[in-house]
Parts: C-alpha cells; structure tokens; sequence
C-alpha cells in the first residue's frame, strides 16, 4: 500500500496491521511544519481538501454516482444489470476514506488554533466558525448514507500525537451527531449575528474563504439554511419533533436575527473563476458522460413534457433522431431492450452538456436558495399555512428556473444549444406553475401537496445535488418510482443505506463489532419513520 493510503486510512482512524510505526510517522505532517502555519492557511486547506465532493469531478461522478445516487433516484436513465442495487465497494470505501481525510485537516485546523493566546483565538474565531459550518454540511451526508459513524473521536492521529494505537474511533449514534451539529449550528447562528472582524482578519478570511470570500452575512444564511435542512430531515422522528417545529419556527419568522438564504445572490457555492487552477469542473465531462451516466431517466423527462417544464431545455438535449421529442430511459424494462435502445438509438434524451458536463465553469454547490424555498413550504405546510406554503413552493420553482439558466450563463462550451427560447418569459413560468403535476391550487389534500414539494426538490437535485436528493426521497417517499426487480440478487431493489467498508470490520473491529447488526442494506436512517 502507498503511503497516501495510509495517510487516508489513519485519518479514518483506521490502522492497518501490517503497517509499521514508521509508514505512519512518515505518512503524517512533522507537528514541528503543523505549528509553523496558521489558521488561516489551514482553514483554506481544509475547505479544499474535499473539493472534488464539492466541484463536479471525474471520481465523484463516475465511480461513485453513476453506480449508485443517480440510478437510485431516477435523475438518471441505467441499464439494468445483475447486483446493481449493491452499491460497489470502490465507491463507498472511497467516499468514507475521503471524509476522514477531509476531517483529519479539521482535527489539525482545531490543534494549530489551539496552540494560539486566547485573543488571537479571538481574533480568528470567524474560521473555526465557517470550518464547523462546512464540516457539518459534509458529515450530514456522511450520517444520511451510512447512519452511525466515527466522528467526536475520529481524525485524531495528529492530536494524539502520532500514537496511532489510540486512534480507533468508536461510532457515535446518528442521531447524537445530529443532536450536536444541531446545537452547534444554533449557537453560532447568534454568535454570527455579533461577531466583528477587524480589518487584517477580514481582509485575510476574503482571501482564504473559498466559499463566501469573506462575507460573515453570507456564512450567517447558510448556517441558517443548514439549520432548517437538518430539522426538516429529523422532524418526523419522534424524540426531534418538538425542536424541529420550535427551532424551525424561529426560523422561518425571524428573518432579522435568523437568515436565510433567499436569493441565489446568497447560494453557498464554491463558484469556478479561472480554469486550471485545481478548482475547476474539467472532470465532469468524462465523469457524467462515460459509459451512458448523462442518460436521462423516463420519471423525470415525463414529468418535465407533460408540465412543458422551463427547465427542460436547458438541463437535457433531445436525441438526435428523436425530432426534439425528449425521451427518457424506462428502468423498468429488461436489460436487453435497454440496451438496444442505447446502443442502436439515438432517439433517448441526455443531460445538456453545455449546460452539465462540459461547463467547466460549473460551481460546487452546497445549498441554493430554491432548496431554502422548499424546506420553507414544507415548514409553512406542516404547520397549517397554506398560502405562505403555496409562496415558497412558487418561488422555489422560480429560483429554480432562474438559478440553471444562470448556470447555462457560466459555461464556455456551446456543444448543445437551448431549443426554443433561451431565456423563459414570465407567461411561460406562470403557465409551468398552473400545469396539472404542479399546480399548488390543484392540489387538495396535505400528502398531495407535500408530493409536490417533495417532486420539485427531486427535479431541482437532479445530478446536481444527488446526495440530498437520496435523502429526500427516502425520507418523503416521494415522488415515487418504478424499479426493475433484480430477482437473481439477494437485494432486489434499491438499498436503504450504504455498507461500511470492510476495512472497518478488519481493522477497527472492536467499535465496529457495536454497529455490526445494523450493518445492512435495508437498515434505515433514523430520519426515515415513513
């Protein structure tokens, strides 16, 4: 095993047995270089050490999506094929082992800050703020795919001083780790609300901050924004739901003290300014397009004709022999059909790759204003008010529209022109708003209105933010999909959960004996009561 493996597999608080003292000393930063640097560098660091799960990538989308997210909510047309519903090894693992490297630099970021006076702990108190915010957008995931893991004791191999024989993390419950980013993010959405930078640290934190460039009101909203997708995902478990309607409550009716993200002005992005910097979506192109991933999937493309959804000529492009007829793979027909389709046939829609794939301009996204709109609906809808629901489930859907076409802006690539008009008029959105499969007014029961929120974030999501769309669909049951049964595998359709990597088993076997039984594909997240 290479040293970089190794480096990736401590910071999981994973310890090879066949490693020795040595490979993992080497493996690891000399502390004498770690206390050379400062909060600063290591917060910008630590931002970009996750970047490719953030800025559309090669690895993110071609071995882990295609196999797995994409198919499992329908955002993208697959082939069916034996075990598909077991998702590949080479695409968890990865995932996991990047998370604890991304935490490992967290770890570090909290020991360089450590080692500092107290009014210089002061003084960057605005960094280790912004990193806990982005850390626990990051370790949500994490939770929402594998339920239990290691997190108050992971990461701690440098801390602990390079004695890696203490650094078996044990698994915290999902639900403590969401309990604790969720006091977490409360506090410091009012120590936002007071905190001052003076001008050497603001200049510096608009240097370093990758995310808002420095902007302590746009890392408020998203603290927010991330607060109310956190009690939305746990309102319906019964131990949360009374601070989910208090907390949320606060936060939807005191915009003053508590904001949000409103306008995709406010989007908590890592936004692509210069290509070839590192920071950039070049990968996305082989990532998505490889072996058929931008097919586009029949749920979604139906959906969008039989509305004459705004969006669907800016995110698709109609096959080539289909005379702009938008055709979506149906995953409930057999393989074999499936794929004379795709190999002999032009006529099935795919993602635009302007728009998508070969905008290498594409931003990471984190949180956008439509998803705030939707948890605000959600939110309005739950607690009996119909029309500010109805309000935020319209502009969801207008931010929605406005934020791809703006996307579309960005990109320098014209290998897929937008049919039709570019930009759509206002008649256009009214006559999508009052279409049968979204009209809020059409709707007459609660459940069908809530299957319209839950509709609008699985389009808005799409490939885009298929982490959270996985989620959503989970937790709303919603919109609802017909999957090919594959009766020759021991999981016939689409799991409730990914497994943990069998080096956890090897190697951290004493913490992971605590989760074991619960180590299945059909055990679900906390969150998912329905």
């Amino acid at each position: 095993m290479k040293k970089t493996i190794f480096a990736i597999a401590v910071a999981a608080a994973l310890c090879v047995t066949a490693c020795t003292k040595t490979d993992f000393k080497n493996a690891y930063p000399d502390p004498s270089k770690v206390n050379s640097t400062t909060v600063a560098k290591q917060f910008s660091g630590f931002l970009n050490s996750n970047i490719g799960y953030v800025v559309p990538s090669y690895w993110n989308y071609f071995v882990v999506l295609r196999i797995t997210l994409d198919p499992y909510t329908q955002a993208t047309g697959f082939a069916n094929a034996a075990n598909q519903y077991i998702p590949g090894a080479s695409a968890t693992s990865n995932y996991w082992d990047s998370y604890y490297n991304f935490l490992a630099q967290y770890r570090e970021l909290q020991k360089v800050n450590a080692q500092l006076s107290t009014a210089s702990q002061t003084a960057n108190r605005i960094y280790m703020v912004a990193a806990t915010i982005f850390l626990y957008d990051e370790t949500q995931k994490m939770v929402d795919l594998y339920g239990d893991i290691p997190f108050s004791e992971a990461g701690m191999l440098s801390t602990d001083g390079g004695n890696y024989s203490a650094t078996y993390a044990k698994y915290d419950k999902a639900e403590d780790v969401y309990t604790k980013m969720l006091d977490d993010l409360k506090g410091f959405s009012s120590e936002l609300n007071t905190i001052t930078l003076d001008a050497g640290t603001q200049a510096t934190f608009k240097n370093q901050d990758l995310i808002y460039k420095g902007s302590v009101t746009g890392w408020t909203k998203y603290c927010n924004s991330l607060r109310l997708r956190l009690l939305t995902r746990v309102s319906g478990v019964s131990a949360f739901q009374a601070r989910a309607k208090s907390e949320m409550a606060d936060i939807v009716g005191s915009p003053a003290s508590s904001p949000v993200i409103t306008s995709n002005n406010d989007n908590a992005q890592v936004s692509v300014y210069t290509l070839g910097t590192g920071i950039d979506a070049s990968g996305f192109q082989s990532g998505l397009e490889d072996w058929n991933g931008n097919l586009a999937g029949k749920a979604m493309i139906d959906h969008m004709n039989t509305n004459a959804d705004p969006r669907l000529r800016v995110l698709f492009r109609a096959g080539d022999s289909a005379k702009g007829v938008y055709i979506g793979l149906d995953p409930t027909l057999d393989a074999s059909t499936q794929n004379t389709l795709i190999s002999n046939s032009s006529t099935l829609a795919i993602y635009n790759r302007a728009t998508t794939s070969r905008n290498k301009y594409f931003p990471g996204v984190l949180m956008n204003a439509a998803e705030v709109s939707y948890l605000v609906a959600e939110y309005n809808l739950g607690a009996g008010n119909d029309a500010a629901a109805k309000t935020a489930y319209e502009a969801g859907i207008q931010q929605s529209i406005a934020y791809f076409y703006a996307i579309r802006a960005l990109s320098a690539d014209n290998t897929d022109s937008i049919a039709g008009a570019k930009t759509p008029s206002a008649a256009e959105i009214t006559a999508y708003l009052a279409s049968p499969g979204v009209s809020w007014s059409a709707a007459t029961t609660t459940a069908a209105k809530l299957n319209l929120i839950a509709t609008q974030k699985w389009l808005h999501f799409n490939v885009v933010q298929p982490y959270e769309s996985w989620s959503e669909t989970r937790r709303l049951n919603a919109p609802a999909f017909n999957f090919w049964t594959d009766n020759s595998s021991i999981q016939k359709l689409p799991p409730q959960r990914w497994l943990y990597p069998t080096s956890e088993n090897t190697y951290n076997t004493k913490n992971y004996q605590a989760v074991q039984a619960k180590d299945k594909l059909d055990t679900k997240i906390f969150w998912d009561v329905q």
